[in-house]
């Protein structure tokens, strides 16, 4: 409880009372709002024993106390439904034995007290859940923040073990263990307690619980870290961010791989991260990507002098094609996406089925590579996937290139 519910305020209260039993008035509200604490209406039942007598609104200083009390309930963790039916239990509870009702001589004295009473009674409600909401938006907003340091420090690598593992116990994940971190990303920003970010912890909170999984933003990218052996996390978490943003067309979802410890953390999220640039840079159709299933484009880059090596190799004679070698890299990529199928090529490049052979056959005769030798079509695939990566041949070729008919 607060420190302005001092003794001495107390007493000041129960003498404006004009005699009405708050104690027993207060135990029977409690009582009927299912065992709340009566402590809660010491200072709603003298505001209506004065106004009953009096007839006047509430002034600053009586609103300003009702605030005070929702603040300190929120703070104190009493449910917002419970405060306000002990108080609405209060006020007819306490109605019959009001001063002013009590001492009302005619039906008209009693209505103009009634009016008076339920018209306080009204705006104390009003003022008490106004401190409620204000006291929690207020906590939110901290436990937001130390979420956000929180995972900040963590995915930096910041500060001592010990310290991260105590701050981890506070949102129930356990750092010993293994953990996989999934990201959303989009051209707009998410922002912690956005509609995005409040649907997603909402639906995996209902589905796994809140412990052990913990939504947040950093630098406008959704993360969702879970501990390693809650199954289906990537799946749900992928699926709320799609439900929830069906229409963005930029929305990107990446899954790391289990790792255990706070480096696995680090290692996990950058895994995410790094599919979801992958998926960009290749211009992939999928907005789900998983770290386990591209693995070999992260092996191709760890190696940057081997891969640069093996695309000029492979497709560097693709450079004397007339405008440049982007318009048949293109139709590569198109045509190993489509597995294979060069009507199905031909539909997502928007051209004829006998341009796509036409090209095909070019880099063939180019490149000496035959897409129909599975280990020769291997060789061209990871060259051109190396290539898209690497950014090669580069943004002013591959500009001059489009225009060009092959």
């Amino acid at each position: 409880m607060t420190d302005h519910w001092d003794a001495e305020h107390s007493r000041r209260a129960a003498e404006s009372a004009h005699g009405l039993d708050l104690a027993g008035i207060a135990a029977r509200a409690s009582a009927d709002a299912g065992g709340v604490p009566s402590l809660w209406l010491r200072e709603y039942l003298p505001l209506l024993a004065e106004v009953s007598m009096t007839g006047r609104g509430l002034d600053a200083a009586a609103l300003s106390r009702m605030r005070e009390c929702g603040e300190a309930a929120a703070r104190d963790g009493v449910p917002l439904r419970a405060i306000i039916d002990v108080h609405l239990s209060a006020t007819w509870l306490a109605w019959p034995a009001l001063p002013g009702v009590v001492r009302g001589r005619r039906a008209e004295d009693v209505r103009s007290v009634g009016e008076a009473v339920f018209r306080a009674a009204d705006r104390s409600v009003a003022a008490l859940v106004e401190g409620y909401e204000a006291a929690q938006r207020l906590m939110i907003r901290r436990e937001e923040a130390l979420r956000r340091e929180f995972i900040d420090d963590l995915l930096h690598g910041r500060g001592d073990l010990g310290t991260l593992a105590e701050r981890a116990q506070r949102f129930g994940l356990r750092l010993a263990g293994a953990h996989l971190v999934a990201v959303a990303e989009a051209d707009q920003p998410f922002y912690d307690g956005g509609p995005v970010a409040r649907h997603v912890e909402a639906g995996l909170s209902s589905r796994f619980g809140a412990r052990e999984i913990l939504v947040a933003t950093k630098d406008g990218v959704l993360v969702c870290l879970a501990s390693g052996h809650v199954q289906g996390v990537g799946e749900a978490f992928a699926a709320l961010a799609e439900e929830v943003m069906a229409g963005e067309r930029s929305l990107r979802i990446g899954v790391g791989r289990a790792h255990p410890g706070p480096g696995g953390v680090v290692r996990s999220f950058e895994e995410a991260r790094g599919v979801v640039s992958f998926a960009r840079r290749l211009e992939l159709p999928e907005r789900v990507l998983y770290a386990a299933d591209l693995l070999v484009l992260q092996v191709l880059l760890r190696d940057n002098a081997a891969i640069t090596e093996l695309v000029e190799s492979v497709l560097g004679p693709l450079r004397a094609s007339r405008g440049g070698p982007g318009v048949l890299l293109e139709t590569l990529l198109a045509y190993f996406a489509t597995g294979g199928v060069a009507t199905l090529t031909a539909k997502r490049l928007h051209i004829g089925v006998r341009t796509v052979t036409y090209r095909l056959e070019r880099v063939r005769r180019l490149t000496g590579y035959d897409l129909s030798n599975p280990i020769q079509r291997h060789a061209v695939e990871t060259a051109a996937l190396g290539a898209r990566l690497l950014g090669w041949p580069g943004e002013d070729a591959t500009s001059a290139a489009r225009p060009a008919t092959t």
